[in-house]
């Protein structure tokens, strides 16, 4: 892992443009796969590093999706500070491969926490609007106050000499719900869940294109990972507390489906239809069962992709229209028959239609929460709906229509706007006609 942590720290170092950081990450981006794929079984680096299937999967993710975020940040770093902004993506990118490639409890602690420094001078400096200071507050203030209880277990496991996340040779025997509820406290914060996602909102609307791309395609899987690493540490949640949280999560869900229908703030409506794909995710790590992980990780992968694409999508809306609203970007097939096409793409991958990675893991993740139990039909049902209409609504209300005179004249497809879709994209498709990358977990 040298040969990826190495070249990322020298390129700190140096006094870079944007294009030329670019270019070298998406180089880099080959002998990421090569040395990740390398070996599909779990194997230990050091004492304090180790590499997996799943540990593989999000930092080939992290790796995909930080020249992209770079691509599409361009405007940014053309006016603002641009060594500032390079330096805190490739920081947070060596602190997210550390995160996923420790396997350490306490260094994984560290690294979740450590996450949110550079997130939070991305969207405080970069940010569009003067409410991005209580957007990073409350970012802040929820990752930190839910991970104490974090800390204060992992203090407790140093004692009995659990500290290993990919080998657990000791762990808890006895159950403990409080003890269930402490170590996956702050993963659900960071998934989140519906009671804890008022930061999320917040926090991606006032973040530029970057800290969007960023806070959705990876550091929300830092939620998921940890808790599919921590199941391992600890005995399973049992049955009374397992369905009072499984029905907040998916009811959850549904409800903020139903809030992204009547949303008309197009980066609102993405970031709350990030709560209710993720509390999919949740679902699935609940359900404890193969079938339920492999479909949390599938719909991880999918998620981070789609989202990142989308958020990306919404700041070329932007770059337009000066406005978020779905009403000031109306027109796209008139003045952009391409984009059009691109945003249909995304639509049907966010509604999980064929041939996206998002219907197989919908498929996995449905099955498994009615496995658990029948009632969660009721929600599940309503939010699969909703998803499709939400994501027609804001496919005909972008495309459809007069185009807003108020518009920058000269809208063309660019070429990097293209790249950028169409790098998330394909991917999504790969993996729906390769599924043993998922399953391979």
């Amino acid at each position: 892992m040298l040969k990826i942590m190495l070249p990322l720290a020298l390129l700190l170092t140096f006094n870079t443009k944007w294009n030329q950081a670019m270019l070298f990450m998406t180089y880099m981006i080959l002998p990421t796969v090569f040395i990740s794929y390398a070996s599909i079984l779990p194997s230990s680096i050091n004492n304090m590093c180790s590499l997996d299937h799943m540990s593989n999967m999000l930092i080939i993710l992290t790796m995909w999706i930080m020249p992209l975020v770079i691509t599409a940040s361009q405007n940014i770093l053309i006016n603002k500070n641009e060594q500032g902004f390079m330096t805190n993506i490739i920081a947070l990118t060596m602190i997210l491969i550390f995160a996923f490639l420790t396997s350490n409890l306490f260094s994984f602690y560290i690294m979740f926490e450590a996450s949110l420094i550079p997130t939070l001078f991305i969207i405080m400096k970069w940010g569009y609007q003067p409410e991005r200071l209580q957007a990073g507050l409350f970012l802040m203030l929820y990752t930190i106050t839910a991970s104490l209880p974090l800390l204060m277990a992992i203090a407790t496991q140093f004692n009995n000499k659990i500290n290993n996340m990919f080998f657990p040779i000791n762990s808890f025997s006895s159950y403990s719900m409080t003890l269930w509820l402490v170590m996956n406290m702050a993963f659900m914060v960071k998934l989140p869940l519906f009671v804890f996602h008022l930061w999320l909102p917040k926090a991606h609307v006032e973040a530029p294109v970057a800290g969007s791309m960023i806070l959705a395609a990876v550091l929300l899987k830092l939620g998921g990972y940890g808790m599919l690493r921590v199941m391992y540490l600890i005995p399973p949640i049992q049955h009374p507390m397992k369905f009072y949280i499984m029905s907040l999560t998916l009811w959850g869900g549904m409800i903020t489906s139903l809030i992204c229908v009547r949303q008309q703030d197009l980066k609102s409506l993405i970031a709350y239809s990030s709560v209710g794909h993720m509390s999919l995710v949740m679902a699935g790590v609940l359900s404890n069962t193969h079938w339920g992980l492999w479909g949390a990780i599938a719909m991880m992968i999918a998620h981070g992709l789609l989202s990142s694409a989308l958020f990306a999508s919404a700041d070329m809306a932007y770059y337009y229209s000066n406005s978020r609203s779905l009403i000031m970007n109306k027109g796209v097939n008139i003045m952009i028959p391409t984009m059009s096409m691109m945003w249909f793409m995304m639509a049907a991958a966010n509604m999980a239609a064929p041939p996206s990675c998002n219907l197989m893991a919908e498929i996995m993740l449905i099955t498994c929460s009615t496995v658990t139990t029948k009632v969660m039909i009721i929600p599940l049902g309503i939010m699969s709906f909703v998803a499709a209409a939400y994501s027609l609504t804001m496919y005909v209300s972008m495309n459809h229509g007069p185009s807003n005179p108020l518009n920058t004249p000269s809208m063309n497809l660019n070429p990097r706007n293209l790249f950028i879709v169409t790098s998330h994209l394909t991917p999504i498709i790969i993996i729906m006609l390769m599924p043993t990358l998922m399953l391979l977990y």
